[in-house]
């Protein structure tokens, strides 16, 4: 009874934890986008944020239910509606962190590079591409609504679970299963190699650096720089925890089925969804900034509510 109730605390925290933190990516970003300067950077973080409460909304809080020991909450279309919008949204959270890399490879590729001929001219046009990945990424997920089902007595004894995988057959299961990691190997293969093209940048602008340090001059940081390296960071993460998942839902697939695992995996699947938005707030300077701003802001009209002229 205590380990219930510590692990659906624990899931309890970190859910609304990581949901607090991607709001605050959310509106930090829309108001820096509606600001002085419109990035298309700015929107690829709206859409990657608002992508990680909706996997925290439908993965973290049914799992926290379940942890606590509660079964039987889904019925049949719920499960279906549950899992499916899980799994679209980590699909959209792959598809738009392999944007954002690419559009930041661009962004800090020479002016004289054939890459920065795909820079976009305008921030809005970065909007044109998300629904195209909202398609993709139910069109590619819609196999799901056939075989997920709510929980029977019958088929699964432990609490664990709160809808159910239904084909026993194990070629459909590896089929799935397959598919998704290939839709996913491929987006990850184009983030993969803008972030190569990133490193390659990022030496060169170290070059660059040892060499003006030791001509004795002053240098700073571009802002494109600093904003590469966050992204960079940002790509280990994701995939650190996307192939750890990917590792134990192959042992839970395969012959090991018991809680250690499953916990582990399920850790995991909203692990990047939890920390990305820390990653960003520690990394962006502007955003303690912005909240600075607005908390000074806030504190002089409250304390000081007239303007001495």
């Amino acid at each position: 009874m205590i380990l219930i109730l510590v692990k659906g605390t624990i899931l309890a925290f970190l859910t609304a934890l990581g949901t607090v933190g991607n709001i605050i990516i959310f509106v930090s970003h829309t108001h820096m986008f509606w600001g002085t300067e419109k990035k298309s950077m700015h929107l690829i973080l709206i859409h990657l944020a608002f992508t990680n409460i909706i996997m925290l909304l439908f993965k973290g809080i049914p799992r926290t239910i379940a942890a606590f020991g509660v079964r039987n909450f889904l019925d049949d279309i719920g499960c279906k509606v549950v899992c499916y919008l899980e799994r679209v949204a980590r699909a959209l959270s792959v598809c738009t962190s392999s944007l954002l890399t690419v559009v930041q490879a661009v962004t800090m590729s020479p002016s004289h590079s054939r890459w920065r001929r795909l820079q976009p001219k305008s921030a809005w046009l970065i909007v044109t591409v998300f629904p195209f990945l909202w398609i993709f990424s139910f069109l590619t997920n819609i196999n799901l609504l056939l075989y997920i089902t709510s929980v029977n007595t019958s088929q699964v004894t432990t609490s664990e679970y709160y809808c159910y995988f239904q084909p026993e057959n194990q070629k459909v299961r590896w089929s799935i299963l397959s598919a998704m990691v290939f839709r996913d190997a491929l987006s990850q293969g184009v983030m993969c190699g803008a972030s190569g093209y990133m490193v390659f940048l990022l030496h060169q602008h170290h070059q660059r650096v040892l060499q003006l340090r030791s001509s004795k001059f002053f240098y700073k940081t571009p802002a494109e720089i600093q904003a590469a390296q966050s992204v960079l960071f940002l790509m280990l993460c994701f995939l650190l925890f996307y192939w750890a998942d990917c590792v134990f839902s192959l042992l839970l697939n395969s012959f090991l089925q018991n809680n250690l695992i499953l916990n582990a995996r399920e850790f995991f699947t909203l692990g990047y969804a939890i920390l990305s938005p820390f990653v960003l707030i520690h990394r962006d300077g502007h955003i303690s900034e912005c909240y600075s701003t607005h908390g000074k802001r806030t504190l002089r009209r409250y304390f000081f509510p007239v303007s001495f002229q």
